[in-house]
Formats: structure tokens, C-alpha cells, sequence
């Protein structure tokens, strides 16, 4: 194997009162193909290795250095001499293409932190112009210990102050001399190690605080200057020249230390919720209100560039079936995000979770699909520009007091692309939810929100998750089983009986035929969110008024050459309301009566 190196330490040799530090030390190798030896062939004859690799920049994390981009390799005892090679084979002209800089060295553990500017900009040679700190334990080498040292009768013994003491080297042989407590000085002077009185006692406590309160009034100019870059990194100076010509905007942006006082630094037994988009802590601000804080999980250049453009647009949705977004932090690497407190879960638990015991009727599970399907619809086309969810699923719409739904969790959404260089092309969402079109394409469109959305219209008809795991079987897809069922004429079999014993058939075969469009392969086949919406409507309406239909086919009859009547409308009187929707209570529902 071909390699190339260079030398490093200390000219004195073995009899050098160094040695280089095991404890405070590492090796470090920078690189994307790296592969690199430290030895110490003429001292403890140890030789260790280095290996640093990537693929591209998004594996780099600043600070990680366990690998990607960075490793570190500890040291033994008793090295006062190194010599560093690298292995040239292990480069390879394709991963040249994106960085062909490698750095090894040996230096102070404290003094490195990995910055993926060391690869993407190969300036970690131009830091302190290439210097770097290391940290030598210093000894007496030429006696092994303290035993030995006092013992020695050539009058040699380095611990001449009657107030010291030896302490023997923790590494190699030799020691070293301290002064007792209570004494400071040379302790290798003849009286050298004097006794402290109160008043140097008390000015070194001066000092010492004076020392960390200065350390700490650094490390907070030091903390306030990466709290602003990232608020300038994430368009934070935009949002707020936004705010200022908009005053009636109703948004705020938190600091770091307000969310943290928020959710009692973001304790466990506040946490709503996690996800693949991040972690939903329940916070109170303003002394009473509660919030969902959405601390969010890593996100691309893109989405750090256009992050406070995106969050002005979020902020003007209003929408009762949109959950609303009050403001966001953005002094933080990673955003964090501030929406409505929404209480009572999820269409997930209450089709399949812990709130499927109430039983809520069929007729309230058909409202709460046509208000998310009308959530979704005003994103898509009332937006300015459109937003397109991206993860759209019952657990991702949330139930309000009296069970309105509301459509959340932004994590995946996106603005709708102007060109195609904007698609999306990572793949985002939940499995069983997933558009197979945007599967094969990465192209994120308002019809991938359209075909989960199906998925969700057959949990309500079928009670099942969208991906069966139960069993010895492999996976099977919900989608799949139900269309399946449709082609063969067999939708009752895949029904639940709750939804079979609540709802005419007419009106689960109406749902079922919907949920089919939604799901064509073809995206340019399925209907918009508004025709989803407008499709619920109509069957709500059948639900609620099944006669109405009975007395249309009769009024058909009357008609010349039996031509039927279009865009009837309904007009209610005479029956008792609910308030939160807008129709007749229905009575068997256990949750009116909760």
C-alpha cells in the first residue's frame, strides 16, 4: 500500500522530561476518503489508525466527529515521539470530485469542535495558520518514582521546599513536586512553598470570580453571536421587516429562553407527541395559555433559506380546519415552532387509539372527514402561494372541543414548486400513506395530499390501520386489500360492522367509490381536494336526511321523459342543532352525550 507522512515531537528523545498526553490528546482525521496511521516507531513501538468517509455534504453534522467526516483516535502512555502517514490508495477520483483534502493531526481534545466548513470549504489548514494546541505532561524522567527519588543518596531529590510534596508522573516514569495545601510557591526552592494568609486567600477568591464571571460574559457574547447567525440563516431579519410593515400580523417570534420557560425545559412529561419531523411539547405562555411547542428534526439548505418566507405564509392561514400557527424561534440551530393547543387527540386514537371506546358515530367520523378534507382544500387552493402538506394521515388531524378537526403538523409541507427544480427529491411522509406516483417520481403535488387522503376515508369505512404488520403474514397494504375488494364486487367484506350497522349502504358505496378515485395510480386521474371536499358534503347530507333521497326519485317519476333534477338544495327547519356542526343531533352518538 503506497502512503506518504510526515514526523512530530520532541527533539529530546526519551530523555525528554515530556511527554505528549494521553488523557487531554486525540488524533483527529478530517476528510471524505481519509485513511491515516499515527505511530511511535523508536518509543512504545504503538501504532493506531484513523478513518474518515462521506458521501455527500448532508452526512456532515457540525460538531460529530465519529466518522462522517471526522474521527478521533485516543493515544497510550509514555509517546514522546509520533509520525503521521497517510494511505494514498484509499483516494479515489470520484470522491475527489467533491473533496480531495484530508488532515490528520495530533492536538488538544478541548480545543477541536468539527465544522462541515472543514470539508465543504478545506479551510481547517488556514485555522491559526495551521497550528494547533497540544498538551505535554512535563516530569522528572531521570528517576522513576517518588520511593526511589528520596531514597536517592547523590542528593539529587527535586522536592526542596520542607512544605512539599512528590506525586509520581501518571505518565511513564518520573514525578513531579507540589506544594501542600495550605502553601503555594516553588516547591523545588528551599522554602519555596509559602503559607497563604487570609488576605491572599481572600484575593485569590477575587480573582477566581473575576476570572468566571469574565469567562462567562464571553461565553454568552460567544452564544449570542451563533443565536444571531442562526436567526440571520433562517430569515429571521425578513420575518421581522415583514412584522414591521404588517403591524396588524398576528405572529410572534419566542426566544430560545421563553420556550424553554414554556414547557419546563422541554421536560418529557410535557411531550404531546413525536414524529420523523420532530418532538410536540405541551407549553404555557402569557402565564395561562397553552401551545404546542414543535421542536423540529434537521432541515435541508433549502428549507434554512426559505424558512422565514414560509413561516409568513403559514402565519396568514386561517382556517378553522387548519391548525394555526402562532409564532416560532428561530435563534436556534433548528427551528422551533408555536401553533394552537388542540386537546382532544387525534382521528387516529379515535379510530384506533385510545379513544376508539367512545364509539363516536359514523355520521360525526363522515363531519370529521369532510372538515379536514375542507382544511386541506383551502392549503391547496386558497393559499397564496398553495401549500401542499406532505404527510397527510389521521394522526396528523387533530380534534378540538367539540371534535372539530383541524389539519396539522407542517413538518413535511412544502410550498407549492414553481419549477422543477424545486420538487422534493427526499423522501418524506408515512408508509401507507405514501403516493406510489411520488414514489417513482419525487415529485410532490397537491394529489399525493389527495391520494392519502383516501387512505384515511378507508380507516373510517374499514377500522384498519393502512399497514397490516399483525400475524405471520408480510405487510399488506390497506389500499391494496381494498381495491382489491372493489374490483370483485366484495366492499361489504372489508366494511366495519359499526360502519355497516350506522350507514345505508347507497352511502358507504358513495365513501368507497370516492376513496377509490383517490386512489388511482395516475395522479392527473384523481379528483382536487375541493371535489373530495364538496363529494363529503353531498353524502353528509345524505347521512343526515336519507329521505331526501326517497322523495327526489319520486319527484323523478313526475317528471317529463323522467329527466331527474340537478343541484337540489336542502333547507332545514324544526329539528334541534348541534352547535359545532350544523346538523340534527344525532342521538345514538356517544358523543353528544359526552
Amino acid at each position: 500500500m503506497e502512503y506518504f507522512g510526515r514526523y512530530g515531537g520532541l527533539n529530546e528523545g526519551v530523555s525528554s522530561p515530556y511527554r505528549l498526553s494521553d488523557v487531554q490528546n486525540r488524533f483527529m482525521v478530517i476528510g471524505c476518503n481519509a485513511l491515516a496511521s499515527i505511530s511511535d516507531r523508536d518509543g512504545t513501538g504503538y501504532e493506531g489508525y484513523g478513518a474518515a468517509a462521506c458521501r455527500n455534504q448532508s452526512d456532515l453534522v457540525d460538531g460529530s466527529c465519529s466518522g462522517i467526516g471526522c474521527s478521533q483516535t485516543t493515544i497510550p502512555k509514555r509517546m514522546y515521539f509520533y509520525a503521521t502517514t497517510f494511505f494514498s490508495t484509499v483516494n479515489n477520483s470520484r470522491i475527489w470530485k467533491f473533496n480531495r483534502c484530508s488532515y490528520a493531526v495530533l492536538m488538544e481534545t478541548t480545543s477541536f469542535r468539527f465544522s462541515t466548513k472543514y470539508i465543504t470549504t478545506n479551510k481547517f489548514n488556514g485555522t491559526n495558520d495551521g497550528r494547533v494546541p497540544v498538551v505535554l505532561d512535563w516530569a522528572m524522567r531521570d528517576i522513576k518514582s517518588c520511593d526511589v527519588a528520596k531514597q536517592n543518596k547523590t542528593g539529587t531529590y527535586a522536592c526542596l521546599s520542607s512544605n512539599s510534596k512528590c506525586v509520581n508522573s501518571s505518565n511513564d516514569q518520573g514525578y513531579m513536586c507540589n506544594c501542600i495545601n495550605g502553601y503555594e510557591g516553588n516547591p523545588y526552592l528551599p522554602g519555596g512553598c509559602k503559607g497563604l494568609t487570609m488576605g491572599l486567600f481572600g484575593l485569590m477568591v477575587i480573582i477566581m470570580i473575576s476570572v468566571f464571571w469574565g469567562q462567562m460574559t464571553t461565553q454568552k457574547r460567544k452564544l449570542n453571536k451563533v443565536k444571531q447567525e442562526y436567526f440571520r440563516e433562517h430569515g429571521g431579519l425578513l420575518l421581522f421587516d415583514r412584522m414591521r410593515s404588517e403591524k396588524g400580523l398576528a405572529f410572534n417570534v419566542f426566544s430560545e429562553a421563553e420556550l424553554r420557560h414554556a414547557t419546563d425545559n422541554f421536560d418529557i412529561s410535557r411531550i404531546l407527541g413525536k414524529g420523523g419531523h420532530g418532538t410536540v411539547y405541551k407549553g404555557i405562555i402569557k402565564s395561562s395559555m397553552p401551545v404546542a411547542v414543535k421542536r423540529c428534526g434537521i432541515v435541508d439548505e433549502r428549507q434554512k433559506k426559505e424558512f422565514g418566507k414560509e413561516m409568513l405564509i403559514l402565519s396568514q392561514i386561517n382556517h378553522k380546519n387548519v391548525v394555526k400557527l402562532l409564532g416560532c424561534c428561530l435563534e436556534v440551530e433548528v427551528p422551533i415552532l408555536v401553533y394552537e393547543f388542540v386537546r382532544n387527540g387525534t382521528l387516529f386514537e379515535l379510530i384506533h387509539g385510545r379513544n376508539q371506546a367512545l364509539q363516536i358515530s359514523f355520521s360525526t367520523l363522515l363531519r370529521i372527514a369532510h372538515e379536514a378534507a375542507e382544511g386541506l382544500s383551502f392549503l391547496h387552493s386558497y393559499a397564496s402561494p398553495p401549500i401542499i402538506h406532505g404527510d397527510v394521515k389521521t394522526s396528523n388531524i387533530l380534534l378540538d372541543d367539540n371534535y372539530m378537526a383541524k389539519v396539522s403538523d407542517f413538518g413535511a409541507s412544502i410550498l407549492a414548486p414553481s419549477d422543477k427544480e424545486q420538487f422534493v427529491t427526499m423522501v418524506q411522509g408515512t408508509c401507507g400513506y405514501l403516493d406510489p406516483e411520488y414514489m417513482q417520481t419525487c415529485q410532490l403535488t397537491d394529489k399525493s395530499d389527495v391520494y392519502s387522503f383516501g387512505v384515511i376515508l378507508l380507516e373510517i369505512l374499514t377500522g384498519q390501520l393502512p399497514l397490516k404488520l399483525e400475524g405471520t403474514e408480510k405487510p399488506r397494504s390497506l389500499s391494496l386489500i381494498f381495491l382489491s375488494a372493489m374490483r370483485e364486487n366484495n366492499l361489504e367484506d372489508v366494511l366495519v360492522s359499526q360502519v355497516k350497522g350506522q350507514a345505508s349502504m347507497e352511502l358507504l358505496r358513495g365513501l368507497a367509490d370516492l376513496a377509490r378515485k383517490c386512489l388511482e395510480m395516475c395522479g392527473d386521474n384523481r379528483p382536487s381536494m375541493k371535489d373530495v371536499a364538496d363529494e363529503l358534503n353531498r353524502l353528509r347530507k345524505l347521512s343526515l336526511h336519507p329521505w331526501v333521497q326517497l322523495d327526489m326519485e319520486m319527484d323523478e317519476e313526475n317528471l317529463p321523459g323522467g329527466e331527474s333534477t340537478t343541484g337540489y338544495e336542502i333547507e332545514l327547519s324544526g329539528y334541534p342543532m348541534d352547535k359545532s356542526e350544523n346538523h340534527p343531533i344525532n342521538p345514538g352518538s356517544s358523543y353528544y352525550a359526552r
